[in-house]
């Protein structure tokens, strides 16, 4: 199986860490979350990985290369960004465009989810593409009044609702013809959903309801790190419980 890693932000977010790392070197416990994604990956049965790189994309290199963790069949290429080209635009440079599915994820996501039974979903179901989904729930600070479009007469009245949203996990599984919608130059993962929508395409969601930590910003950063100091094992096999 193949996976396409991007990992070519600048990760200002999480500024000062990213101004000397590029954000995938962030460490959780003793290793960097790319190295982590890729060893999962690799007990997932990927064996060709993409590594979409700019922003001190050198390091990356430099630091899987030296790394003694990844097993030596393991397939490793780079797609080098000259200018930011988007969550999804990157992808027309891959070498030797896959013929089957293949992965497409963040290189800055801590989570459970077994890659293989998402592969086999998607196989199984065969859309365009199949977006990883897990549920968020946001909290409101004031009392939301209900009423008719278009009228004042309040119809009801909740006070600090929970609201809940079926988020993208920044993981995704691309059937081969989904690359056709992407055009040349910059383009985001949610243009090519809107893409494949108006091409009559069908996307589906893939519900996870197990651990997920996007490390965009600082707090997520730390409650990632907790979780993942706290619960090692649940993130990666070899290491001791």
């Amino acid at each position: 199986m193949r996976a396409v890693i991007l990992a070519g932000g600048k990760g200002t977010r999480l500024m000062p860490y990213t101004t000397v790392l590029p954000k995938p070197l962030i460490p959780l416990g003793e290793r960097p979350i790319l190295e982590l994604i890729m060893q999962q990956l690799c007990r997932a049965g990927f064996r060709e990985v993409d590594l979409s790189v700019g922003h001190l994309g050198g390091l990356i290199r430099t630091y899987l290369t030296e790394s003694a963790t990844l097993p030596d069949d393991l397939d490793v290429r780079y797609i080098w960004e000259g200018e930011p080209l988007g969550t999804a635009g990157a992808l027309r440079s891959i070498v030797e465009t896959p013929e089957e599915p293949f992965l497409v994820m963040n290189g800055d996501i801590l989570t459970d989810l077994d890659y293989a039974a998402l592969m086999a979903y998607h196989r199984e179901h065969r859309p365009a593409m199949t977006i990883a989904s897990h549920c968020k729930q946001v909290q409101l600070a004031l009392g939301v009044i209900e009423s008719e479009d278009g009228s004042q007469d309040v119809t009801g009245f909740v006070e600090k609702p929970t609201l809940k949203y079926e988020v993208s996990m920044g993981i995704y599984v691309y059937d081969p013809v989904a690359l056709e919608h992407i055009p040349p130059g910059r383009f985001d993962f949610p243009d090519l959903v809107l893409a494949l929508l108006a091409a009559g395409e069908r996307v589906m969601t893939y519900p996870f309801a197990g651990k997920w930590f996007d490390i965009g910003t600082q707090d997520e950063y730390q409650r990632a790190t907790v979780e993942y100091e706290a619960n090692a094992e649940q993130f990666d096999p070899a290491t001791p419980g």
